[in-house]
């Protein structure tokens, strides 16, 4: 079965208005920013977007919110994009918090089939209102529910034109439990194989979970935040 798309405006012309879509990434690093860049220039809006942060202004899901596009944002993370700050201070976007031990846990439950599970994290807290509690061996938790998503966009290093995905070092982060979480998965890699070239043994995501895939035309490889030390 091959599963290549041509383009990423293909691979995202039937994402709706309204849709919640799981993106891989940890800051710049391992972003699906081929397929970001698609879906602002087919102007979906009204997103829910699932990712660790918001990024940064001028790049990745910087652009969609930037544009407006975005209606709510569930990360664990969200300090270095002045836009996004802008638009939760105002009221603009809908923000929801969460862990980042909680926000895997809860993305991979999803993947799992998993109905939710219990964590101590944020008991007592502001996270844990409206959440049912329950002592269990003496600790307090709370139940947390599965965090799905209608699509998930994750980026990969090499994939076949099965959807078998290999990941890089750190950009790895939240692409591979992101890739089981959705109902359809798109991933974006740097390098497009043939079946059969990828060794069995470093692939992370079987190519069951993907529904599509690409090979993005080109990858900026930015640095977040550049620390120069002083001498």
């Amino acid at each position: 079965m091959n599963k290549v798309v041509a383009t990423a405006a293909d691979a995202v012309a039937d994402i709706p208005d309204g849709a919640t879509i799981l993106m891989g990434g940890f800051g710049v690093c391992g972003i699906p920013e081929n397929l970001v860049k698609a879906l602002l220039a087919r102007g979906t809006s009204g997103l829910t977007i699932v990712s660790n942060n918001a990024g940064i202004d001028d790049f990745g899901i910087g652009l969609l919110l930037k544009a407006h596009r975005v209606r709510k944002m569930v990360s664990t993370y969200v300090g270095e994009n002045r836009e996004f700050e802008r638009q939760f201070l105002s009221g603009e976007i809908e923000v929801e918090l969460v862990p980042q031990g909680t926000f895997s846990e809860r993305i991979r439950a999803a993947g799992a089939g998993i109905g939710g599970f219990y964590t101590p994290t944020g008991y007592g807290t502001v996270i844990a209102e409206g959440k049912e509690t329950r002592v269990i061996d003496g600790t307090s938790f709370v139940l947390e529910r599965p965090l799905p998503g209608d699509f998930a966009f994750v980026k990969a290093f090499r994939g076949d034109r099965l959807g078998n995905l290999v990941y890089r070092k750190t950009a790895r982060n939240f692409n591979p439990i992101m890739a089981t979480a959705a109902r359809l998965t798109i991933a974006e890699v740097e390098q497009l194989v043939e079946p059969g070239e990828l060794d069995p043994e470093t692939v992370v995501t079987p190519g069951i979970f993907v529904t599509r895939i690409l090979q993005g035309p080109r990858y900026e490889k930015r640095i977040e935040k550049r620390t120069v030390r002083t001498a």
